[in-house]
């Protein structure tokens, strides 16, 4: 593991133990975002991966956060990288946990919730989760636990990915894709997609 500074946070990444690093860094303007939204807010970010959207969010002042992931490697990546930071994990709660089953089963609400699911993921112990076929079923379920007032932020890298518009046709959703493409990422427009998803008549920043 080797220690890299970003928005001077301190993460650990991996060149050589797994396909990816342990960053994506094509997230950058959505970690920054986050940041600057956290403020007094409770958050939830599923698909946690190794924690750098929860770092950003306390470090933003986010009074409480969740994060939830199916992966025992990440979850301990993500507790490496908050005690690196200083950050209580008391109030930062890590879940280990199929994020599908975790939100049936869950009753609290959060202000501000980050979803970077994965474009297809499987497991001996949990159902086979696909993005294109299960991302409405997702989705509903992540914003019926938005406190009034919520803010989802809706993120993959499936380049062939098709939101479902008009399944989603209750919620306001404003695609902000191209501003969450960072300068170095140009060339490569469709890195990843993003949304902002309320339940309100705009969304609330």
């Amino acid at each position: 593991y080797f220690e890299i500074h970003e928005g001077g946070f301190k993460f650990l990444v991996n060149f050589t133990d797994y396909l990816d690093t342990g960053i994506f860094l094509d997230h950058r303007p959505i970690r920054s975002r986050i940041r600057e939204m956290a403020s007094g807010k409770r958050f939830l970010n599923l698909f946690s991966y190794t924690g750098t959207a929860t770092v950003y969010a306390a470090g933003g002042g986010a009074r409480f956060s969740r994060s939830v992931d199916g992966s025992n490697t990440y979850i301990g990546w993500t507790e490496a990288n908050l005690r690196r930071n200083g950050i209580d994990t008391n109030r930062h709660v890590l879940v280990r946990g199929d994020c599908m089953d975790w939100l049936a089963a869950d009753t609290d609400h959060y202000d501000l919730i980050f979803c970077d699911p994965p474009t297809f993921s499987s497991s001996k112990d949990r159902p086979a989760f696909d993005l294109q076929k299960d991302h409405v079923r997702l989705i509903r379920q992540a914003v019926s636990r938005l406190a009034p007032g919520g803010l989802m932020i809706f993120s993959n890298n499936f380049r062939r990915f098709q939101l479902d518009q008009r399944a989603l046709s209750s919620y306001n959703i404003q695609n902000i894709t191209r501003e969450t493409i960072p300068r170095d990422f140009q060339r490569s427009k469709r890195i990843h997609q993003c949304w902002l998803i309320s339940v309100d008549a705009s969304p609330r920043e």
